[in-house]
């Protein structure tokens, strides 16, 4: 006598058992940071330049405030303003870029 029970028991016994613990996912090269850091910078370099030219200007800027020089160091907090903003608009170029690149 076949019921739904021994259809499902009988499916059960043809191939493995389902596994117990997390899904595995497809393995990917592992990468460090330096690696993957060389790959980003290849993908978009003016993200790290305006990075480094923000970090440049504020130690300028903190510099000059420190030594009593005013005028330079407000320049210097503008400028560093400057910087910034031209890393956010490198950071978002590289998005479009990359989203753009990605739809083709």
């Amino acid at each position: 006598r076949e019921g739904p029970g021994l259809s499902v028991t009988l499916a059960m016994a043809a191939g493995p058992p389902p596994p117990l613990g997390p899904p595995v996912l497809p393995a990917f090269g592992q990468e460090g940071f330096g690696d993957k850091f060389l790959r980003k910078t290849r993908e978009n370099p003016l993200v790290p330049l305006g990075c480094l030219c923000t970090v440049g200007v504020l130690t300028y800027g903190l510099i000059c405030f420190k030594k009593g020089n005013t005028r330079r160091s407000q320049l210097m907090m503008r400028a560093r303003i400057l910087a910034q903003g031209f890393t956010f608009a490198a950071l978002l170029g590289g998005m479009v870029a990359t989203a753009l690149k990605s739809r083709e």
